[in-house]
């Protein structure tokens, strides 16, 4: 298809192009742009989209809200001044979305007319029996689960470090994914390395701290990448290696200086900048100058919330929570190892330490540390320090320990999933051990366990289908399970909590056919697109949704 365009247009503009068929629809003319400023609707913008100078579309976007969601809605639009087609219409859908995530990053959705039907296309609720309305999601870019991510750490003001993976492959140039980083995830953006080059290309790193190149061997693999390292960008030795390319890159570094941010480590410990390293993890290039920038600016163990104070690193006695469990690291002997963080005192090999959940002590004799595949004994530990203990199915995620103070450790969350899967079994006889290793890959943490309150399939949640495949094989090869996963018609999940439990007991009656229980025993909505979440949580205003819960806290008592 040709080169189109979308381009910004007067109502005059609009009005003009319309003519030849018979004029503009009422929702789509300037008149209903008075209607809808009444309504609390104001006009985003007057768009015509080209083939040269060509128009093939108008359409009147009107910006709308549903609670702190923003999107844009054409009523009767857009309007065709050439005949719509299914190859047009998708055409004219990528380049709208372009314009709008360019011009407004805020917007979620569009919603639209569409003759014909398309993969990417959602059906919502019909309100206009001859008119067929649909949703194209703009959320797009940065990843999901990373904005969530980001979320929990501006949240606890917690330092990050930025590493752009896969730099031996060909992508995007590194300013835009730097502009992509700051306009979405709202942190500023600190070069520390710069790529010289990429995919094909790559060369190397130019480090701006250390004013040194560090230079790219490819094929090493799992080796650390110990190519050559020049010092200083003005050394006559680059001009040797990159007779073509350093004049221009040395340009590149000076406009960088001057336009980027600089690394403030002040501002970095306030969780207010990011410093920047590319290279490629699996060619185990540039991990090396992020570890080593790592260690040295990192700030040390701080203080951690509990329900009853904070706990301080440099306190006398023993605590730490649990944050991760893992299965089977040893299939040979089926074992279970509780991850925990040391975050006060000094653990000693023997101690006893008090498991507060379940209000039990244990001996602490077996613990382990852990490099790769390989583990040690553990003698001795200190806050920040990461310990295994062994876990025989009594240690669940979020757990805490101490020497007896009554501490529950906060800030471990749990995501709303973002892709679910219905879960079958091929031989209903297995139906316990499915049931086991579903419940054990739960508390790991390696996918969510959802059971509808209507409907016998279990509902699966994670945040990418890597996931799923590691539940397959792990339920067949730890479980003798083999397990079907269907798609499932749900967006995203929420879990929901209200203090009045009336009108909780008046919202699960109302909403049965989408709530589910998860692992831990708490109500989860299951939403099967972004539009019906939104007016759920419109209709049910007393209804808290939350898109993270804490493990060791239980909602609605």
């Amino acid at each position: 298809m040709p080169t189109t365009q979308i381009r910004e247009l007067s109502a005059e503009d609009m009005r003009r192009a319309a003519s030849g068929i018979g004029g503009l629809p009422v929702e789509q003319s300037e008149h209903w742009e008075a209607f809808a400023t009444t309504q609390g609707h104001s006009l985003w913008g007057l768009l015509g989209w080209y083939e040269g100078e060509k128009c093939l579309a108008v359409i009147a976007l009107y910006e709308h809200r549903l609670r702190s969601w923003r999107y844009l809605w054409a009523k009767n639009g857009p309007v065709w001044i050439k005949e719509a087609t299914p190859d047009r219409e998708a055409a004219f859908r990528r380049d709208l979305v372009q314009w709008v995530r360019k011009k407004d990053r805020g917007i979620v959705f569009v919603r639209l007319h569409a003759w014909y039907s398309a993969p990417e296309l959602e059906d919502v609720l019909q309100t206009i029996t001859y008119d067929r309305t649909v949703i194209i999601d703009c959320a797009k870019g940065v990843e999901e689960r990373t904005i969530k991510l980001m979320e929990v750490c501006r949240l606890r003001d917690t330092p990050i470090f930025t590493f752009i993976n896969k730099l031996d492959r060909e992508g995007r140039e590194p300013m835009s994914l730097l502009d992509e980083v700051e306009d979405v995830l709202k942190i500023r953006c600190a070069p520390v390395t710069w790529p010289i080059g990429m995919g094909r290309t790559l060369r190397g790193v130019y480090h701006l701290l250390e004013d040194k190149v560090y230079f790219y061997e490819a094929g090493k693999g799992a080796l650390v990448n110990n190519g050559e390292e020049v010092q200083g960008l003005d050394n006559p030795r680059l001009d040797e290696l990159l007779p073509d390319t350093i004049a221009a890159f040395r340009d590149e570094i000076e406009l960088l200086r001057e336009a980027g941010n600089p690394f403030d480590h002040d501002a970095y410990l306030r969780g207010e900048l990011t410093p920047v390293y590319f290279g490629s993890a699996i060619g185990n290039f540039g991990v090396r100058e992020m570890l080593n920038g790592f260690a040295e600016y990192a700030p040390p163990p701080r203080a951690r919330a509990t329900t009853a104070r904070a706990v301080a690193p440099e306190e006398a006695k023993f605590s730490g929570f649990v944050f991760k469990i893992q299965a089977n690291m040893d299939p040979k002997h089926r074992d279970r190892i509780a991850f925990l963080r040391v975050c006060s005192g000094k653990f000693e090999r023997g101690m006893k330490m008090k498991h507060l959940r379940i209000n039990r002590e244990i001996a602490a004799s077996s613990v382990v540390t852990f490099m790769s595949h390989d583990r040690e004994l553990v003698e001795e530990a200190y806050a920040g320090d990461i310990i295994g203990i062994p876990n025989h199915g009594n240690i669940q995620i979020g757990d805490s320990f101490s020497e007896g103070e009554q501490l529950a450790f906060t800030g471990i969350p749990f995501f709303a999933p973002e892709l679910f899967r219905s879960v079958r079994i091929k031989n209903p006889l297995k139906i316990k051990q499915l049931q086991k290793g579903l419940q054990q890959l739960g508390e790991e943490g390696a996918v969510q366990v959802f059971k509808p309150m209507s409907g016998a399939d279990l509902i699966l949640g994670a945040v990418g289908v890597l996931q799923f495949e590691v539940v397959t094989s792990r339920l067949a090869n730890e479980y003798g399970v083999e397990a079907v996963f269907d798609n499932a018609s749900i967006w995203s999940a929420r879990w929901v909590s209200c203090e009045d439990k009336k009108k909780l007991a008046e919202f699960e009656k109302a909403n049965a056919g989408n709530l589910a229980i998860d692992a831990g025993g708490n109500l989860a909505y299951l939403a099967p697109n972004r539009v019906n979440l939104g007016l759920t949580q419109e209709r049910w205003p007393d209804i808290v949704f939350h898109e993270t819960r804490e493990h060791s806290v239980k909602l609605n008592g």
